[in-house]
């Protein structure tokens, strides 16, 4: 159905790659952030002004001329990807009538498509802002299915759904694909979601193809370095169990916070003692952030009461936009150190960053200067410079890649450690959660349904809603 010939972008952004998708296959395409994965979609679809070299084919014309209606694409971000100002059944129905359908076939056809993802039909009249993340990638879908593509590329869909989301929208994904015989290029960081939907995996490295071949194959044996460090990557282990904490920093008894009549935490109950790593999961507005920011001092319950022995410190999930543009790295690792002198704060910048395993070349450079990676460990040493007694982590490590993602969680879980920290780590990724934690809270509608040990409550989960989100976790 699509091949793609020497395809070369920019200077060395993409560089001669080839490959070819038959009709109803599902090829994963892999690597790190910058490897060219989403710039090759956006050549495919004549989405990018870069220079380009090669061809890129659906039955032997040019892909783009067919975007749209042959070949279709879903984005990471629904929320950019739709028109903020336009309801959402005129956006899909205006991918029909862009292509010779009429207006009545196309508001029909939206009703049917709607109904097909599990939307009700009042989805239609909403404006994006009022859907949830996973109904906005539903309408999303609708789009690009809506007529009947040969070819769907599916850009990193679920990065930002929590994990029972994640499940529906795949599943819904590879049935729609498998009903209309629909070829799949299916981009994704997340090695154990591609061993579930694709047949046949690409490995992209620095704008070039490296591995190629059947999922499982390449997976199981891989034959790069590069592919190699990808799966050990993946491959997270559990913390030793531990159970003797020191004395309570913080607790909450019978705490609710509610927002204009919707209760976001109901009648929470919790002891967090020293040295503990206290997973939070759930899924999207359970409760997690909203607990996050009241023990950060961000927020205060409606009642109940909330007490926390020491200071607190926060690393946000978003390393770009936590950290100012427009300040040194010394500047940001240093703010939070009122009252200190100017060389004072210099040397304790200097010794958080070694700590993160930074060198004192990077004090004076900005922020766009670093990769995800490294701009996270800035994010953690700031967070470390005051020595706080509860570091709070919202999905910190979300943001990056997954070569990137095991340092950066093997880092954090050395600090705890050496300054005898309380960690609070809120994540959708239940794997992450038990790499990292010792002991997990699971949220739900505003309610703790389950708390334990993290081996006791991945093992033996007592509750239905626990076991539906471990279910739902994507296995390597």
């Amino acid at each position: 159905m699509l091949e793609v010939e020497n395809l070369s972008i920019g200077k060395g952004l993409v560089n001669n790659i080839s490959f070819r998708i038959g009709a109803g296959e599902r090829v994963g395409l892999i690597g790190e952030s910058g490897s060219g994965k989403s710039l090759t979609a956006l050549a495919i679809m004549g989405l990018t002004d870069l220079p380009r070299s090669g061809s890129t084919l659906l039955d032997a014309e040019d892909s783009w001329r067919h975007r749209g209606q042959r070949i279709a694409m879903i984005f990471q971000e629904p929320m950019t990807a739709l028109n903020p100002l336009m309801r959402v059944g005129r956006q899909i129905e205006e991918m029909m009538t862009l292509h010779g359908h009429t207006r009545a076939r196309a508001r029909r056809r939206t009703g049917e498509m709607l109904a097909d993802v599990s939307l009700p039909a009042r989805t239609a009249r909403a404006y994006p802002h009022e859907l949830s993340g996973g109904q906005r990638q539903r309408a999303l879908i609708t789009m690009a299915m809506a007529n009947d593509p040969e070819v769907l590329i599916c850009d990193e869909p679920t990065t930002a759904l929590d994990v029972t989301v994640q499940r529906h929208i795949i599943d819904l994904l590879l049935r729609m694909a498998e009903e209309r015989g629909t070829s799949l290029l299916f981009i994704t960081h997340d090695l154990g979601l591609v061993a579930q939907t694709c047949d046949r995996l690409l490995v992209m490295k620095s704008g070039e193809i490296v591995e190629s071949g059947a999922t499982a194959g390449v997976l199981r044996s891989p034959r790069h370095p590069y592919t190699r460090r990808l799966v050990d990557a993946s491959t997270l282990s559990t913390p030793p169990v531990v159970e003797d904490y020191g004395p309570t920093v913080a607790t909450l008894d019978g705490v609710r916070r509610q927002f204009r009549g919707t209760t976001a935490l109901d009648s929470i109950s919790l002891t967090l003692r020293r040295g503990e790593r206290l997973g939070v999961v759930g899924g999207s507005g359970s409760g997690k952030t909203t607990l996050l920011k009241l023990l950060a001092g961000l927020d205060r319950p409606t009642s109940g009461t909330l007490r926390v022995e020491g200071g607190t410190q926060m690393v946000f999930q978003d390393p770009q936009s936590s950290l100012n543009p427009r300040m040194r790295i010394g500047e940001i690792v240093a703010e939070p150190l009122l009252g200190w002198g100017a060389r004072e704060k210099r040397e304790r910048a200097l010794e958080v960053l070694a700590q993160v395993g930074l060198g004192a070349e990077v004090i004076d450079r900005y922020p766009h200067e670093f990769s995800g990676g490294q701009r996270q460990r800035i994010s953690i040493a700031r967070a470390l410079s005051v020595k706080p007694e509860i570091l709070l982590a919202d999905e910190p490590v979300s943001a990056l890649d997954v070569s990137v993602r095991k340092p950066v969680l093997d880092l954090l879980a050395q600090l705890v450690d050496e300054y005898g920290l309380t960690l609070v780590f809120v994540s959708h990724d239940l794997s992450v959660v038990r790499h990292i934690c010792t002991s997990v809270v699971v949220m739900d509608h505003g309610r703790i349904v389950e708390r334990g040990r993290v081996d006791e409550v991945y093992d033996h989960p007592r509750s239905e809603f626990t076991r539906a989100l471990l279910d739902a976790i994507p296995v390597l």
